[in-house]
């Protein structure tokens, strides 16, 4: 299928699609919501559609490539490549049979990476969510924590989980942290004051949100601190109105943690980061 420029008059039917595989569509969705098309932040993204309005695909002006075609077939996934030439691209993001199909058809899955996983997916209707009792705890925005505490945290997770050159971590968390504040996305746990994890949603639309940046830093570990604070976290959130939650897990640790608040198997998702200076030629 020819893939075309997407217009703004694409965008109710776009929705209808992404909102139709929410579970692998939700950075596409909340880059929509905060930016349209056009736009020159971060996470602003250049569209394109399949004639048939059946896939669409998207690169963010950082270069992650996104995509939500269940139908593209290689030769589809060989001409998105082409309307990419020339971009410096940072990775791809999105459902794993797509994610490698694409990957397969472009020949970028020869190219060095500096993380590259498949993870298992999960969903929870929120009026199943389970949390526990547990005495002097507190959930507070990420503002409210101590600055440096936070940052140390989310730097330790770029280089235990994203894989990010050690020079780069600390400059890498400063910027996410900023965000974080000013989106309010994120919170810490503490017990008895104490700072012990954070949570928070990288996508969120008002009524699903998905689950991402959870850190607990290795000597608090195996305590349930992670869990709960997701829970508390998803508890606000369905105050708020939200009756979905999705995430991927890093882990099998970290499944068995989303399991035990009531979240349930619901695909996979990949996540690929190129090595520096990868362009689409």
């Amino acid at each position: 299928m020819v893939w075309r420029i997407a217009t703004q008059a694409d965008l109710p039917p776009i929705e209808a699609l992404l909102r139709r595989h929410v579970q692998s569509s939700m950075f596409l969705l909340g880059n929509l919501r905060d930016h349209g098309l056009g736009s020159d932040a971060p996470h602003g993204m250049t569209l394109w559609v399949q004639k048939d309005l059946s896939g669409v695909l998207g690169v963010s002006n950082t270069g992650m490539v996104l995509f939500q075609a269940q139908q593209a077939t290689a030769k589809d996934w060989r001409a998105a490549f082409e309307l990419l030439a020339g971009r410096e691209l940072t990775g791809c993001v999105g459902d794993t049979e797509q994610l490698r199909a694409f990957l397969s058809a472009s020949g970028l899955s020869a190219r060095p990476t500096r993380l590259d996983e498949d993870e298992p997916g999960f969903a929870l209707d929120l009026v199943d969510l389970a949390i526990s009792e547990v005495p002097q705890a507190r959930l507070i925005p990420l503002a409210d924590a101590p600055r440096d505490l936070v940052l140390d945290w989310r730097a330790a997770y770029h280089a235990e989980i994203l894989g990010t050159a050690p020079e780069n971590c600390a400059t890498e968390a400063r910027r996410d942290v900023d965000g974080y504040i000013e989106r309010a996305s994120h919170r810490v746990l503490t017990i008895a004051g104490q700072a012990v994890a954070m949570c928070g949603f990288n996508a969120q639309m008002p009524d699903v949100v998905q689950v991402g940046g959870v850190y607990t830093p290795p000597d608090l570990r195996g305590r349930g601190y992670a869990r709960l604070a997701v829970a508390l976290h998803l508890e606000e959130a369905r105050q708020e109105g939200a009756d979905l939650a999705v995430l991927f897990a890093a882990s099998p640790a970290a499944a068995r943690a989303y399991q035990a608040i009531g979240f349930k198997p619901a695909g996979s998702f990949s996540l690929v980061l190129f090595a520096p200076e990868v362009e689409a030629t």
